[in-house]
């Protein structure tokens, strides 16, 4: 393997340990985009486009996305029955 893979495969080691060890809801689903990003470029160097580009889309966009809607569903104002 190359230098370059080694790093995009420390880069995704980080961006996993990211979504791992945050505690906010919020900095995971960011963490996670990071990871899909980082595994996005991976398979791009990896010379497999058609997954990168799955990656991207699913891993990237999509899955963030939805997290933030049902973060952004929960109520977190209200108070708990005694």
């Amino acid at each position: 393997m190359t230098a370059l893979v080694w790093i995009i495969l420390l880069m995704t080691t980080a961006t996993g340990a990211g979504v791992v060890f945050s505690r906010e809801p919020r900095q995971q689903v960011l963490a996670i985009a990071a990871n899909g990003l980082v595994l996005t470029l991976l398979f791009s160097v990896l010379q497999a486009p058609d997954v990168a580009f799955s990656e991207l889309a699913v891993g990237t966009v999509a899955l963030p996305l939805l997290f933030l809607v049902a973060l952004t569903s929960i109520r977190t104002d209200r108070k708990d029955p005694p």
